[in-house]
């Protein structure tokens, strides 16, 4: 039974260490922006009005450490940005969130976090006939796929674009592990979807599909080609995290629940 157990005896430290991957390569790398990891704490700056790239993650503290709880929370006050705190299941200690809540944040959503063994995940269903599904590596490309994911927001976030064209040369350089789709139906760009892969592991991000695209299996098909092609690249495990209306949808490709993730955001946000 593909369960998380028979997939990972430390899924919960893969997991983390997949998000931190996620939420700090361009921030590491990029002029204007800045990462720390360390062994309590991750955070992320993208030096935008932002919390969708401004983060902290990744926690492991001790009930005493309210002292680096704040220090973060005034990392970002102190410049005047918004973020978001997302706790895994295996932050640490276990009432992390409500640490946070007494240090002033709100809890904001939760979703669930979810994991497959990628040979065994199911076949892709027919995709909708003209449905191109391709690796970005041209700055136009990218482009379309910054400008797909701003539109999770009404309007569009401005800052998505921008965070993207900053983060240009290091996305398109051929080492990047942030693998970044765009699905084109009929040669027009209609839904995106991003795999980090670390070591063993690939996690699942920024799948998308425009509005006018939607309920035609796209989603499905922008789901699993990336995972196939991290299979193909020697990965073994994917994991994701998975609003409440997309599990079921999960579920059916292969996947199965480990525990949750909370994002908390300061009152300015």
């Amino acid at each position: 039974m593909n369960t998380p157990e028979s997939i990972d005896g430390d899924l919960l430290n893969v997991a983390a260490d997949n998000l931190v991957l996620h939420m700090t390569w361009v921030q590491a790398r990029v002029s204007g922006m800045h990462a720390s990891i360390s062994e309590f704490l991750t955070l992320a700056d993208a030096g935008l009005g932002t919390d969708t790239f401004n983060t902290v993650c990744r926690a492991r503290l001790q009930s005493n450490d309210s002292a680096r709880i704040r220090d973060a929370i005034a990392y970002f006050e102190n410049r005047g940005q918004p973020f978001s705190w997302w706790v895994g299941p295996g932050d640490t200690p276990e009432h992390l969130s409500g640490m946070l809540e007494q240090a002033g944040l709100l809890a904001a959503e939760s979703e669930m976090a979810m994991a497959a063994r990628l040979d065994r995940l199911a076949a892709i269903p027919a995709a909708p006939a003209g449905l191109s599904i391709e690796r970005v590596r041209t700055p136009a490309q990218l482009r379309d796929f910054a400008t797909i994911n701003a539109e999770n927001w009404s309007p569009p976030d401005p800052a998505v674009g921008a965070f993207y064209e900053k983060a240009s040369a290091e996305l398109l350089a051929e080492g990047s592990p942030l693998w970044l789709y765009v699905g084109y139906l009929a040669s027009m760009p209609a839904a995106t979807a991003e795999v980090a892969v670390s070591g063993r592991a690939a996690g699942l991000y920024n799948v998308s599909t425009r509005a006018d695209y939607r309920r035609r299996g796209i989603g499905m098909a922008m789901t699993l080609q990336p995972l196939f092609e991290a299979r193909a690249a020697g990965v073994e495990l994917g994991i994701l995290q998975a609003a409440s209306e997309g599990v079921g949808v999960y579920r059916r490709a292969g996947f199965h629940p480990f525990g949750e993730y909370r994002e908390f955001k300061p009152a300015w946000s």
